[in-house]
């Protein structure tokens, strides 16, 4: 599970297309652009996550003696076309933006300049990586606003749907804000804090609930979390983690972290009763955390309802993202080399938001200089430039009477795409992962409150160059000939 060639994770199709561009002997250079359509879970706004093992798929590819026997075997592919898979290695370029970064739909989050051979076997594989850290990471977003700045675990790891999701979930989890997960080889893999404290199982394997508290807080006197609802968590459970703290408080030690942890009822009314019995007997700092199936809306009306908890153990709803378990993430192609030139190419549909956006793009973010708060995302292709001395207009490209005109000096632009590969070769040297939730907690940081919200955020536009938009329309007029 942890081998580093995936070559062969792609679709057939990949594979027999690129035999029919072999036996045509069509390499041309192409542009494929990777985006998204719609937010998940309407939210404002996404969480792009998953480009360190893009990364490392991309060096890592290459077809083995093993690979090639296998498509050998299953009688489709010419002998021809298999050695030429045999020496088989990536040359083109790749342009991401980072991970953490905030992103919005149909701006490209991963943009691939290649021979169409090699942009056409990658699909699958970048798909897949970014469609499912993207979304995990963006939910975890979404837990963590709700918790307002409490801190969040991950717990999903038993309930992710294998080991690989287990494990890069963890990952997309923690770049979108959790404080640590329970999940050790992630942990190991990722070089993040892992977290837990104990299940029911400990409790009940003991002669009673005391005991079981007493020999855990024996085993872990710096760090005591007591699970406190086995039997009954208000005469039972609460007044035992008590008495344990008592005892250790008289023995001298004092725990940097203690406290308990709910797992079942009403949360909002254990977490007030406890709260107070805690205070009571002297543990104001003791931390009360909860679990059991929290989600983002659990935990904002639990916080609506004054819910005493500053801890939150997410498993299922956020590993899983079980209310939108898909990003939606598309692999389009915009633009074909000839003759030296790349040639802007479009896809219609009778969707309009299926329509494609042509060309050899970049992204620039408009920010507000006054609060360095995001203005707008703009598309335009990769060769303009842009001067924030001068006047900058905008417009929405679906209903362009709506117009915003930034004067000159009062915002600053930034370009998102960042060179990852060129002429196959790894330029960009990926942060640690702590390093990409830092720096998606100062992304956060950088969009409006509105925008942030649960429920009916307002929309960050993505807008169009003047030059993109017209090259659109020319083409949409062309083919509507």
């Amino acid at each position: 599970m942890r081998a580093n060639n995936l070559t062969l994770l792609t679709d057939l199709y990949e594979l027999t297309m690129m035999q029919g561009y072999f036996e045509q002997q069509t390499n041309e250079v192409v542009v494929f652009d990777v985006f998204f359509r719609q937010n998940p879970a309407k939210n404002g706004y996404s969480i792009m996550a998953g480009l360190e093992q893009v990364i490392e798929y991309i060096k890592n590819l290459n077809f083995t003696y093993e690979d090639v026997d296998y498509l050998r075997g299953l009688g489709i592919f010419s002998e021809d076309f298999l050695h030429y898979l045999s020496g088989f290695h990536f040359s083109g370029n790749i342009y991401a933006i980072p991970e953490g970064s905030v992103v919005f739909p149909q701006e490209p989050l991963i943009k691939v300049i290649a021979p169409i051979m090699e942009a056409q076997l990658i699909e699958t594989a970048i798909l897949n990586i970014i469609n499912h850290q993207s979304l995990i990471a963006t939910k975890t977003a979404r837990i963590v606003f709700a918790a307002q700045g409490d801190g969040v675990m991950e717990f999903g790891l038993r309930r992710a749907q294998g080991p690989d999701a287990g494990l890069y979930g963890a990952r997309a989890a923690m770049i979108g804000g959790c404080i640590g997960t329970s999940n050790v080889l992630a942990g190991q893999m990722f070089d993040v804090p892992v977290m837990g404290t104990h299940a029911h199982s400990w409790i009940m394997s003991f002669p009673d609930e005391y005991t079981a508290f007493k020999a855990y807080a024996d085993l872990y006197p710096n760090s005591c979390m007591l699970l406190v609802d086995t039997y009954d968590t208000l005469k039972s459970g609460v007044p035992n983690a008590i008495r344990v703290f008592k005892e250790l408080q008289n023995s001298g030690t004092k725990p940097s972290h203690f406290g308990i942890r709910l797992d079942s009822g009403d949360l909002a009314y254990l977490s007030k009763k406890a709260r107070a019995m805690l205070d009571a007997a002297g543990f104001p700092d003791a931390v009360i955390a909860a679990s059991n199936d929290l989600d983002e809306f659990l935990i904002h009306d639990l916080k609506m309802q004054g819910a005493a908890i500053t801890s939150w153990g997410v498993g299922t709803n956020l590993i899983t993202s079980k209310d939108c378990p898909s990003f939606g993430g598309v692999y389009k192609l915009a633009a074909i080399e000839k003759d030296g030139e790349l040639i802007p190419k479009i896809k219609i549909s009778e969707n309009t938001e299926k329509i494609t956006n042509p060309g050899n793009k970049t992204v620039y973010r408009v920010y507000d200089k006054a609060n360095g708060k995001i203005k707008a995302d703009l598309i335009c292709f990769a060769d303009e430039t842009y001067d924030t001395s001068k006047e900058l207009l905008l417009f929405d490209p679906n209903a362009t009477w709506k117009k915003t005109r930034l004067e000159g000096g009062s915002y600053t632009m930034r370009e998102m795409l960042q060179p990852i590969f060129i002429h196959g070769e790894c330029v960009y040297q990926s942060p640690s992962v702590m390093e990409i939730a830092e720096y998606c907690r100062q992304e956060k940081e950088t969009l409006w409150d509105e925008t942030k919200r649960l429920f009916y955020p307002h929309k960050v536009y993505v807008d169009l160059s003047q030059k993109l938009y017209d090259t659109k329309t020319t083409l949409l007029n062309e083919l509507n000939k």
